[in-house]
């Protein structure tokens, strides 16, 4: 059965098998009707299908009238602050995240150089339908323009980032162990760090496309770089996945400094220089929370899902927010997720603190989380959340997205999925034993109901 994902965010599926070229016309068709007859900015993270994918999107959108800029490849921030820029209609990403090799995907972001709200993807999808009548006359085709810059401007915007001491970093030429999984960030990470005056030892910034491992930057996909890490005596270790949105970090130790721990330090320093409201998904630590008080500044929490976290931002004019999975956003750069951001805020963290990563780690809040997929089989999970939320409707709980309830020890979120009968369990506590036992507990509830 051909596979093909629909969301906020965009299509994504396996070449060959669901993301097909008449798919990619289509949704490329209503996507420019969306716009209108503005200029299209266009990316691509650089995996094998990118080049394919590309020449489609780039027909489609002249066909419909659409003048493209294209960016060549680039990470997916790069396309959010040119179409900002550029003062561009919207922007396309071709990027399929952290899936394998076989996967791809057009990320749709709107005129605001973010992704589509709930509200815009509505919209779109409504034009499905008609968008493949009416294409532009001979005469009115689309132009397309090559646009070499984009890289480099974007990584300027970022070194101007207020407390940013980029003379200071190059003096200290922090040695860099970075792998990039041979996508985007191979375009963009190693100029990144060049400026900051890092010893940058690469591996995996081959640009060939082709992923040499599972592309997700979870630690169990990156038990050589670790190593490489340790070997090399590096100070830090630096991992995107493939479009560069996602920043995670090892320590001179070789070992993970966690993903939850990239917002929570990210948030610690900005908020030192800056105070101001914050916003992190529902699912992102409680660690948050504890380096936002420091600073008497608030927490608000969002549905998972970069849109709606930056819907939130902009609600509370936050200046600072994420995600958990290592997803960093200052909007007086980009309002997406960056990893181009996140490093230099980490790199100037690192500096000011004065010790090693393992060191920073440890002076963060300590929490553990664990997650489970929970198979429900004939259960109906609409149901089975009902039945919790009449449960625990007494405590501290929160239905924007599925059921999460905070208590003092510890918090739980569950979720629906999409697309198969399970529900997702999230539990943080302060220890593994305690984060796993209440896992175990919500488990056991959800099976018997």
């Amino acid at each position: 059965m051909p596979t093909l994902m629909v969301s906020i965010s965009g299509i994504r599926g396996l070449i060959g098998d669901g993301l097909d070229p008449e798919v990619l016309v289509k949704y490329t068709s209503a996507y420019a009707d969306f716009c209108g007859k503005g200029k299209i900015i266009l990316g691509s993270d650089g995996r094998i299908t990118g080049d394919m994918a590309r020449h489609v999107v780039l027909g489609t959108l002249m066909a419909k009238g659409n003048d493209v800029i294209d960016l060549g490849i680039c990470p997916t921030p790069t396309v959010l602050f040119n179409i900002k820029k550029h003062k561009a209609a919207g922007g396309i990403q071709i990027s399929a995240s952290h899936n394998p090799n076989q996967w791809n995907a057009l990320k749709l972001l709107n005129r605001n150089g973010e992704f589509m709200t709930p509200e815009e993807n509505i919209k779109m999808l409504k034009l499905l339908e008609t968008s493949n009548k009416n294409y532009a006359e001979w005469n009115r085709l689309g132009k397309i323009t090559e646009y070499k810059k984009g890289v480099d401007e974007h990584i300027e915007a970022v070194l101007k980032l207020e407390n940013i001491n980029v003379s200071k970093l190059r003096r200290r030429k922090f040695k860099v162990l970075l792998d990039c999984v041979n996508g985007a960030g191979s375009y963009s990470m190693p100029k990144l760090l060049d400026k900051l005056g890092c010893n940058v030892i690469q591996i995996n910034c081959e640009r060939t496309g082709i992923f040499p491992r599972l592309p997700e930057p979870i630690p169990e996909n990156l038990t050589a770089t670790m190593r490489a890490v340790k070997k090399h005596k590096a100070d830090i270790g630096i991992v995107v996945d493939p479009d560069v949105d996602r920043l995670v970090m090892i320590t001179e130790k070789g070992e993970p400094f966690g993903e939850e721990n990239t917002i929570t330090q990210a948030v610690k320093f900005y908020l030192s220089r800056k105070r101001g409201n914050v916003v992190v998904n529902l699912s992102t630590t409680r660690a948050v929370d504890d380096v936002a008080s420091e600073f008497d500044c608030k927490v608000f929490r969002a549905p998972v899902g970069e849109a709606n976290v930056v819907k939130k931002m902009k609600e509370v004019k936050a200046v600072i927010g994420g995600e958990g999975s290592g997803g960093v956003i200052v909007p007086k750069v980009v309002f997406g997720r960056d990893a181009l951001t996140g490093t230099v805020i980490m790199l100037q963290h690192l500096l000011e603190f004065s010790g090693k990563m393992s060191k920073m780690k440890k002076s963060l809040p300590q929490y553990f989380i664990v997650k489970k997929k929970i198979e429900l089989g004939t259960k109906d999970p609409d149901k089975v959340l009902k039945s919790l939320i009449e449960k625990y409707r007494s405590d501290r709980i929160n239905l924007e997205d599925g059921l999460r309830i905070d208590f003092d020890d510890h918090w739980v979120h569950l979720r629906k999925s999409n697309t198969e009968p399970i529900i997702r369990c999230i539990v943080e506590a302060k220890n593994k034993k305690n984060a796993e036992s209440f896992a175990e507990k919500y488990v056991n509830e959800i099976m018997k109901l």
